[in-house]
């Protein structure tokens, strides 16, 4: 299936470095998008970048909300007017709740939820003028699903789930589209630091029945490009009736809840 009102837009994509944010960069690239990568680690963003002219690499902490308006401003005058908005950054602490520390939680809601709320307000502005555009936010299963020792994560996606919605609603007279796509367990360096030992990825599979954490009934893990697909069909006008939704890509692991 070709996909519609790709080529030729401008996309912003946070977290753009990471296993998932780079399999998206690449997606929206090879379907002829200008995209703007937005991350904090630069070696990386270098990387992606490889001389490539449709590729614009902007090291920044998307919690800055003074350097979030920089960049949107930069983006609109000087590449173009933003059409597309991908919300991948997300960072990842495990700990029981006892063992939270305030830093950690703050950290987590700073990137997670703020950094989401400072980079789709900025650019909804924009996008609310033109009467056009789409965003898409990368949140979690765990958004949906209690998970031990994630509490911080789980919440903050989970507040990002509904912020996505929220705006949506706000937005969709003007004819922006909000939807979220939620990955489950996806081979990337985020979930095998989860990993102990040789066997991470069979316990992934398998499930923790001691955590109250059934395992992936497609028996295999999540791949970025499985998410990158997702993201860019429900991004594309060939989903042009979908807004507020969220689609989860777990392999099945929350049980269609």
């Amino acid at each position: 299936m070709k996909l519609e009102g790709i080529s030729g837009k401008t996309v912003v994509i946070t977290g753009a470095a990471g296993g998932i944010g780079s399999e998206i960069v690449e997606s929206f690239i090879n379907h002829g998008a200008k995209v703007v990568a937005v991350d904090r680690q630069e070696e990386a963003l270098q990387r992606l970048k490889q001389g490539r002219s449709h590729v614009y690499p902007f090291c920044i902490d998307i919690s800055d909300a003074k350097a979030v308006e920089g960049l949107v401003d930069t983006v609109e005058t000087s590449i173009g007017s933003i059409d597309i908005l991908v919300n991948v950054a997300g960072i990842l602490h495990v700990a029981p709740v006892d063992a939270l520390t305030k830093e950690v939680w703050d950290q987590t809601f700073a990137v997670n939820s703020t950094g989401l709320f400072l980079v789709s307000q900025s650019v909804s502005k924009r996008m609310k003028v033109r009467k056009q555009g789409s965003i898409v936010t990368v949140s979690s299963n765990a958004g949906r699903m209690p998970r031990m020792s994630m509490a911080a994560y789980a919440a903050s996606k989970a507040a990002a789930t509904m912020f996505t919605k929220c705006l949506g609603l706000e937005l969709a007279s003007y004819h922006i589209r909000c939807n979220i796509v939620s990955p489950g367990s996806t081979e990337t360096d985020m979930l095998r630091k989860l990993w102990t030992d040789d066997n991470g990825a069979e316990q992934s599979i398998n499930g923790t029945p001691e955590a109250y954490r059934v395992g992936i009934p497609l028996r295999k893990l999540g791949q970025a490009k499985d998410v990158a697909n997702v993201v860019l069909f429900v991004a594309s006008d060939n989903a042009g009736q979908m807004t507020m939704e969220d689609v989860c890509v777990d392999g099945g692991a929350t049980l269609g809840v």
